[in-house]
């Protein structure tokens, strides 16, 4: 059996890796010089190699942990305590722990109290189903009361959707919650996250040499320009030198990239696909010579803030591990149209130098080292309400032909450990169907 994988990000490779450990062959294409997608590597001025965008792997991420453990890199793994905090009304809040939680001054005590409600009702739910056809505004509302809602969740929401989360349902949130428990553990219920040194790279290299010690094949700056279809069934990929054929075919883009390769398949299942859409980013990287924060996670709950939060990857990261730097994510997430897309990244410094300002008046510019913008147009899928029979299949109507990608990861948020679990699960379902 010989199988094409298009994409070699983190989800391609590691449905290469599953496959491959039971002798299939699998042959990876991937348009760019380097594997990792949405998880690769940047390559900062000074020669360091760091995370493209922000990760963490949590102690509870149990399935990412074992892979790594099953390829001999778990002694590359490190966990730091961490910090959360707050940004409401120009001051900054710790929240970690209960007295940091009693004093919170947005909220008053009932607040205080139906906030802590609905962080335990989220632990509670055992059916993820029930809160489809609920909006993540009704469900905290009625968990946690308008004003909990309007001074933190509101703001967060708009911050994360772009303005617009009517029609998000609650497992969103539902998700968020419970992952973000899973993080504190025993009676202090102190938070902690990690990550592996070198990044999430060094996973995917050790997938890719066990790839290619079973025979599998990695084709780096090999575009494919279209899925090869024919009387319905998928027969290869072609690419610039020609058509190879294949066995079948496994697509591991995101939907809208996914259509543009399958101009053979039936304009039905093309309109289908075109119903998921997609969250983009704008997320620049601070390279300073210090911390800015000390908090591994700063929420913004101020809308006049144009970025998302502030999230300092060295808080957990050992700055030694990443040529003595210190990291800062200044992630947006972008709606489909959003002015910040068309923003040269000279605006976007100006505008985000100008509130890191207005957010910590002792700010040195001169800490900074490398200021640099990275943009993607389809980052995270968005589900509504009730929309779970909008999800497309591992097994498309095109025999043969596969579709992987982090659409079909509901309700669980998009992150390592989901990404790996569903490679791991997407392997069994084309091996079942090719059998």
């Amino acid at each position: 059996m010989k199988l094409a994988i298009v994409g070699g990000g983190i989800m391609g490779i590691t449905l290469a890796y599953y496959l491959a450990k039971t002798g299939v062959s699998v042959d990876v294409f991937e348009a760019s010089d380097t594997l990792g997608g949405l998880a690769g590597p940047l390559t900062l001025p000074d020669g360091v190699e760091v995370d493209r965008f922000y990760h963490a792997i949590l102690s509870s991420d149990a399935h990412l942990i074992e892979l790594c453990r099953e390829l001999g890199i778990d002694g590359q793994m490190r966990f730091r305590e961490t910090r959360t905090g707050f940004y409401y009304n120009r001051s900054i809040y710790s929240m970690n722990n209960i007295i940091e939680f009693l004093k919170f001054p947005p909220l008053g005590w009932i607040d205080r109290f139906r906030l802590g409600v609905t962080v335990l009702a989220a632990q509670r739910v055992r059916d993820w189903q029930e809160l489809e056809g609920v909006s993540v505004e009704e469900w905290l509302i009625r968990l946690g009361g308008r004003n909990t809602y309007q001074n933190i969740w509101r703001p967060m929401l708009a911050a994360k959707f772009d303005g617009d989360f009517t029609d998000v349902p609650a497992t969103w949130i539902w998700s968020r919650l419970v992952r973000v428990k899973s993080t504190r553990q025993g009676a202090s219920q102190k938070e902690g996250a990690g990550h592996i040194i070198g990044g999430y790279i060094t996973l995917i290299k050790a997938m890719a040499q066990r790839i290619e010690a079973a025979g599998g094949r990695i084709h780096l700056k090999t575009p494919v320009q279209e899925v090869c279809i024919e009387n319905g069934a998928a027969t290869g990929v072609r690419l610039v030198d020609g058509v190879h054929r294949f066995d079948a075919v496994v697509v591991t883009a995101q939907t809208p990239i996914f259509r543009r390769l399958i101009p053979g398949a039936a304009q039905e299942y093309h309109d289908f696909l075109g119903k998921t859409e997609y969250l983009g980013i704008v997320c620049p990287l601070l390279v300073m010579d210090r911390p800015l924060t000390g908090y591994w996670t700063l929420n913004i709950t101020d809308e006049r803030i144009p970025f998302t939060g502030v999230i300092e990857t060295t808080t957990y990261i050992d700055p030694a591990y990443v040529g003595g730097h210190h990291l800062v994510y200044l992630p947006k997430y972008t709606a489909p149209g959003s002015a910040l897309i068309t923003k040269s990244d000279d605006e976007i410094k100006a505008m985000w130098m100008e509130n890191l300002r207005t957010m910590f008046p002792d700010f040195d510019a001169a800490s900074v080292r490398y200021f640099l913008v990275h943009r993607e147009r389809y980052v995270e899928p968005l589900h509504g309400l009730n929309s779970t029979h909008l999800i497309p299949a591992v097994e498309t109507p095109v025999e043969r032909l596969f579709l992987v990608t982090t659409a079909q990861i509901y309700p669980a948020l998009t992150n390592g450990e989901s990404v790996s679990r569903h490679g791991h699960a997407a392997a069994a379902v084309i091996q079942q169907v090719l059998a």
